[in-house]
């Protein structure tokens, strides 16, 4: 089984050594992303609402280039930098991510100044 890197325009490149996804058979790895627009690698939005709409474009946007969407994910990751933000980040989240939800991990911790969330997703295909 080879392990591809997948890659794509529409989420942000971030100058780090990583791959935007990784896929192995059917598991596709999304690295962290942040809510970063892709053409210009500015942050997008201010609150935590805005950057995980985002976030999920740019998670969204690597799991597509894969050949998965969201309903493939079978974990998914949240780094906030404030446990205040969470009501907040999960209002945008369940708008964006359907039922049944994929399975979640919520952890607080120190971003870059101006960024409030991270994420990164697993998901599994069915081929």
């Amino acid at each position: 089984m080879t392990r591809a890197v997948i890659t794509t325009d529409h989420a942000p490149a971030l100058p780090a050594p990583l791959s935007q996804g990784i896929r192995k058979g059917p598991v596709l790895q999304v690295s962290g992303q942040l809510p970063l627009d892709p053409d210009t690698g500015e942050v997008v939005g201010t609150t935590v609402a805005e950057q995980t709409a985002q976030t999920l474009g740019n998670v969204t946007a690597v799991l597509q280039a894969g050949g998965a969407d969201l309903e493939d994910v079978v974990m998914l990751r949240v780094y906030l930098t404030d446990p205040a933000h969470l009501a907040e980040m999960n209002e945008a989240y369940a708008a964006a991510v359907q039922e049944p939800f994929p399975a979640r991990t919520t952890v607080y911790m120190r971003l870059p100044p101006g960024l409030l969330v991270e994420m990164d997703a697993l998901a599994v295909l069915d081929d």
